[in-house]
């Protein structure tokens, strides 16, 4: 051990200083406080041997700096002293010691401490690895090692204030593995977690940057976030984890989609952070993952998050569309279908946040095209409002029979519409 002798007496650093070498430590010398702390501040030392009473600092001050100086760093400290009254020996222990000798200082006694403090050192040194260990564990996946989701909620929130400060690009990445439960179904749990354990592996040896960040979202779906990353680079990042998940060659008989194992992935980017928080920009991931499966899957679909709400209007009406055109152009991202079945594809492959629906469409009528929708788990939570020229009470009757959130008379009244739309996407009624 290296040990720290703090004496301005000659003959006891001696003394100490030839025992301490004879039990195969290193002693380092310091012959006052102040050269004590210049010492601790370059060298690491494994104890400190303090005598208390010296010129300039003493040894309790020495220590109370010490300490504060090392902050968690624990390292022993022994006072040396002849002062036997139980005041010193409180004040010693208050300042920082782990133990006290009074002088004269047989090497007996003084080898006796020195083991046990080496004890007590070594013994904090194993807590300290088993904290380290457990607090891993409490941030990692049992099963694949990755991330798990409290861990990155809390690492991509720091992640997310530090692109917002610095103005960078962030995307995230939703991956779902295609059929996973169809999988764990016909294979068996263990076949499945062994699956999940070399789709994250594969996954995680796509990303090439420490700052990368990996989680196993739930079941057979994962969550990349991305610093420093654009529109470009997050779509070239998908489509490699795609094929790294094909290439894996893991057979999937099950499947709807291919003979092996796949994966739809989401992803969607942004550059601007003012009124966004990093849930919006996971769930524009999300809405983008449900258009990968949509489309067929074995995908990827990336996107760049908007700020703006998104309306799906179902009308064929040219001067109803003219008039929403000249509204909501700039207020929200919109969207047109000219039938019932345009209607019903767009509202599952885009999942608007709100839907004003004509209920006299060409085709399949707005009424049906409502029920449908509300029956879909993907599109029931989607607000739809109900248009056309009939009375509002009949009006209100029907919309209440298929699941409809609300109607307006037309002609559309513009300050009517804008309200209405307030307060379905923003909250604001």
């Amino acid at each position: 051990m290296k040990i720290l002798l703090v004496e301005d007496s000659a003959t006891l650093r001696h003394a100490h200083c030839s025992y301490l070498r004879s039990a195969g430590h290193t002693p380092i010398i310091a012959e006052s406080g102040e050269e004590a702390l210049q010492l601790v501040e370059k060298t690491p030392v494994d104890m400190v041997i303090m005598d208390v009473e010296m010129p300039g600092l003493d040894g309790f001050e020495t220590t109370r700096l010490m300490r504060e100086w090392l902050g968690n760093d624990w390292i022993p400290i022994i006072f040396v002293t002849g002062k036997s009254d139980d005041q010193s020996y409180l004040e010693g222990i208050d300042a920082g010691g782990d133990d006290y000798l009074i002088k004269p200082v047989s090497p007996a006694i003084l080898g006796a401490k020195i083991k046990a403090m080496e004890r007590i050192a070594h013994m904090r040194q194993q807590l300290h690895q088993l904290n380290t260990e457990l607090e891993t564990l409490s941030q990692r996946d049992a099963l694949t090692q990755v991330y798990n989701r409290r861990s990155f909620d809390d690492l991509s929130r720091q992640q997310w204030l530090l692109a917002n400060r610095r103005q960078e690009p962030m995307a995230v990445l939703m991956i779902d593995i295609d059929h996973f439960k169809l999988y764990n179904d016909f294979y068996g749990q263990l076949s499945g977690d062994d699956c999940l354990v070399k789709v994250a592996r594969a996954i995680q040896n796509t990303l090439r940057r420490p700052a990368d960040l990996l989680a196993r979202y739930g079941g057979g779906e994962f969550i990349i976030l991305l610093p420093d990353t654009n529109l470009t680079g997050a779509r070239q990042v998908a489509d490699a984890i795609c094929v790294a998940i094909r290439d894996l060659r893991i057979s999937h008989q099950m499947s709807k989609t291919s003979s092996v194992v796949t994966a739809s992935i989401g992803a969607a980017c942004t550059s601007h952070y003012d009124g966004r928080t990093l849930q919006d920009l996971i769930n524009q991931a999300d809405k983008a993952l449900y258009k990968a499966k949509y489309a067929g899957r074995d995908r990827a679909k990336v996107v760049e998050f908007s700020p703006l709400k998104s309306l799906l209007v179902a009308d064929d009406d040219a001067q109803t569309l003219d008039l929403l055109g000249d509204e909501l152009v700039g207020r929200y991202q919109m969207a047109v279908a000219g039938n019932g079945e345009e209607c019903l594809e767009m509202a599952q492959s885009l999942l608007p946040d709100m839907i004003l629906l004509d209920i006299r469409l060409p085709g399949m009528d707005g009424l049906a095209v409502c029920q449908q929708l509300k029956r879909f788990s993907d599109t029931a939570s989607i607000p739809i409002v109900l248009i056309s020229g009939m009375h509002k009470a009949e009006q209100l009757r029907l919309g209440k029979e298929v699941g409809a959130n609300d109607c307006l008379e037309k002609p559309l009244d513009r300050q009517r519409l804008l309200a209405k739309l307030d307060n379905y996407l923003t909250g604001v009624p």
